[in-house]
């Protein structure tokens, strides 16, 4: 009886959130499914259109290119992220002075709002009258103002703040993945003559390797997620320059007047390309982790 009590308690744990999971997971997803195959803008009639969404999504050049800048986006972000996190860590291991302030100062910017944080790059950025272009000017770094947020430059400004708000959650981890190596594998190695660099190289990272496809994997599937911090510094411009998958997906299900690319809300095709977005999300994933489980095969 006992037994039958406990388990009822556990499900009736669970039953709130299985009801969320069905209300805000579940139903959501087969509505999308299901109106990828209609013309429907929200409101009126749905038609039923077949495969016409698919077919104009491959030929929807806007789309396409916002696939091409989540990778750039993405890429840029990997490549300076994760050997700075890196860095971080194995710095702030050692036994410095104040390295709990420090720890928590770079942890500080995961968990201020995206939107938030995006709106104060944006007065840092800001192109005519930015805190960043005053101070350059002000030091005759510069002799004229940088259009950090135009054409040219938006891409890098957009990498570096999002590298900038991702550091501290990456750094977290590889710091738990260092607090587990034995010290006595560096006093072992030192007593062997290995220096430092040979045993950050021979020693602590392959002893990181199960932290860091992790923290590779979530950094992957973060970058090609995210948009929050784009569609509040540019919208996805200028003329597209910074337009990223989710973003273009928001815009087909909620469109803005300064959105620029897209203006009519569009439910049915929005349905078509967020599966499709979704799709390439776990290509890429899947990719990864195959790639993962044959390198530790080969060690």
């Amino acid at each position: 009886m006992n037994k039958v009590r406990q388990i009822g308690f556990s499900y009736a744990f669970l039953f709130p959130s299985f009801i969320l999971t069905l209300v805000l997971g579940i139903y959501p997803l087969g509505w999308a499914i299901r109106y990828m195959f209609y013309d429907y803008k929200g409101y009126g009639e749905a038609k039923f259109t077949g495969f016409y969404n698919f077919q104009r999504l491959l030929r929807d050049t806007q789309y396409w290119e916002s696939v091409v800048n989540t990778f750039v986006y993405a890429g840029g972000k990997l490549i300076i992220t994760i050997p700075l996190c890196l860095a971080l860590a194995v710095i702030l291991n050692q036994k410095l002075k104040g390295r709990n302030f420090l720890r928590a100062i770079y942890f500080m910017p995961t968990i201020i709002s995206s939107a938030v944080m995006a709106v104060v790059f944006f007065i840092i950025f800001n192109s005519y009258n930015g805190i960043l272009n005053q101070y350059l000017m002000k030091f005759n770094i510069i002799s004229e103002r940088i259009d950090w947020l135009g054409p040219k430059h938006a891409m890098m400004t957009t990498i570096l703040i999002a590298v900038w708000g991702a550091v501290g959650n990456y750094m977290l981890l590889f710091l738990a993945g260092l607090q587990n190596i034995p010290n006595d594998v560096y006093e072992s190695a030192s007593l062997d003559g290995a220096n430092k660099r040979q045993q950050f190289w021979y020693l602590t990272i392959p002893m990181l390797g199960p932290v860091l496809q992790i923290v590779i994997m979530l950094a992957i599937i973060n970058s090609l997620k995210g948009y929050e911090t784009i569609m509040v510094l540019t919208e996805g411009g200028p003329i597209g320059k910074t337009e990223v998958m989710y973003l273009y997906v928001y815009k087909l299900f909620f469109p803005t007047p300064s959105s620029g690319t897209v203006v009519d809300q569009q439910f049915g095709y929005g349905s078509a390309v967020g599966f499709t977005t979704a799709v390439i999300v776990g290509i890429i994933t899947l990719l990864y982790h195959m790639l993962s489980k044959r390198l530790n095969k080969m060690q």
